[in-house]
């Protein structure tokens, strides 16, 4: 059987710190195996984040309109460059915490035509890591495991896990949505398929955003974007300020 090909799609914009960090995770031989290609799709940085995106991705893509590019449409960007049967959105701040693991217990669950997404475990970066980070994201990993199991879909931001057919059949992710618009497109694919949580393929993420908010307002503004998107399909939020 045909193994499936694999696109990695990383938005980026002024991610000059970690992009080095994310990009070198998928060195050539762990590409060639498992068929990926690596595509980042930019928002317009002013720093040294397209450049050394270049020497490691196969593909770069670079906003050159003059609106901003939220989120959203740089994935959906980087999903129309894409040549893969599984489209992987992963942040420039995640890392994957056993690369070997994610990729084979991926390609398994998709041999289930059934299963339209994963959700998988997210985690702040071990050297970073203290109580407060542990408890929350123990709790809402946990969260988001039983909205997928019992209620409608859910896939946290930092890594998005989605069968190409069912991404385009679901609609791609919504361009008008600032925040939540992971949520809106997981509700979206639950509708579809099957969405899988797998507990053992932990990614981890920089503290950043918890260390300049706090875990109290970044829980309330997404807490507050996913009502008002269940309630009147679109997010509360009108921007998503950039942390680096």
């Amino acid at each position: 059987m045909q193994k499936k090909k694999i696109s990695i799609i990383i938005p980026t914009l002024n991610e000059e710190k970690l992009i080095l960090q994310n990009l070198k995770q998928f060195e050539p031989d762990l590409k060639e195996r498992f068929k990926i290609e690596i595509i980042v799709s930019d928002g317009g940085s002013t720093d040294r984040t397209t450049g050394i995106a270049e020497g490691l991705a196969d593909k770069v893509l670079i906003h050159k309109e003059k609106f901003k590019q939220n989120i959203s449409r740089g994935r959906n960007q980087g999903a129309l460059d894409s040549e893969g049967d599984v489209l992987i959105f992963l942040n420039a701040d995640t890392l994957i915490s056993d690369v070997n693991l994610f990729f084979e217990r991926i390609l398994r669950i998709f041999d289930d035509e059934k299963i339209a997404a994963i959700a998988c475990p997210v985690r702040v970066f071990r050297k970073e890591e203290i109580t407060i980070d542990r408890v929350f994201h123990f709790c809402y990993n946990n969260y988001v495991k039983l909205l997928n199991k019992y209620f409608m879909g859910m896939g946290r931001g930092e890594c998005h896990i989605i069968r190409k057919s069912a991404f385009i059949k679901a609609g791609r992710y919504n361009e008008d949505m600032f925040a939540g618009e992971d949520f809106d497109l997981y509700k979206r694919l639950k509708k579809i398929g099957k969405i899988v949580f797998l507990k053992e393929i932990v990614v981890f993420e920089s503290p950043r955003r918890y260390r300049k908010f706090g875990y109290l307002k970044v829980f309330w503004d997404w807490t507050r974007n996913s009502v008002w998107i269940t309630l009147f399909k679109k997010s509360i939020s009108k921007d998503w300020e950039e942390v680096r």
